[in-house]
């Protein structure tokens, strides 16, 4: 029997996954341990590539039928030099089966940058990706979600790639909001009077 709780399925790579720390410690797990009235599915693999969760997806959205599907993926195509272009076309058929497993289905869009050093003309093509398929579907979109820590070298991991566990309540701090905007609009209310008991 499926939960009664809106079901949020969060598919990502490794700053989704908690890569180099607890678990519990990361950003997905945050966000299911302060919104208990939500149902909070990480589906993020370390690694994780357009295609790869192309092949991965159907099968999730059917057993768990989201209610918002957070999607960041595209950042290791971009990091091992592949087609963007096929990223894009693999990210759209990501949404196209959230949209056709259930109509209510929304997708949040989480995008990412590349380092300095893989050069400003493929991380322009990076960003245009995540812009074009937010405008084209209409989805709710942060184009760097970890922006607010990635240049902070005391929130990173020693690769420069990763945030550390620091890190992460400040990540969800600027997604939960977008996120909060895919809910349904009676699981917001409720969220919003929540952390309104909280403050």
């Amino acid at each position: 029997m499926l939960s009664e709780k809106p079901v949020l399925l969060v598919f990502g790579d490794s700053l989704s996954a908690a890569y180099g720390m607890d678990q519990d410690l990361g950003w997905v797990a945050l966000m299911q341990s302060k919104r208990p009235q939500l149902n909070v599915i990480n589906a993020s693999i370390s690694g994780e590539t357009t295609s790869g969760g192309k092949q991965r997806l159907p099968a999730l959205l059917k057993t768990h039928q989201p209610n918002v599907l957070i999607l960041e993926l595209g950042a290791n195509d971009a990091l091992r030099g592949q087609n963007l272009q096929v990223s894009q076309q693999n990210l759209q058929v990501m949404i196209d089966l959230c949209q056709t497993a259930k109509p209510q289905c929304r997708v949040v869009l989480l995008g990412i940058r590349l380092p300095t050093n893989y050069g400003p003309a493929y991380d322009r093509q990076l960003q245009l990706m995540y812009q074009n398929l937010a405008q084209r579907n209409q989805l709710v979109f942060d184009p760097f979600f970890i922006e607010t820590v990635a240049l902070d070298p005391d929130l990173m991991q020693f690769d420069g790639l990763h945030p550390n566990a620091d890190a992460q309540p400040l990540i969800l701090q600027r997604v939960w909001p977008l996120i909060e905007k895919a809910l349904p609009s009676s699981a917001a209310s409720q969220s919003n009077k929540m952390a309104d008991s909280e403050a």
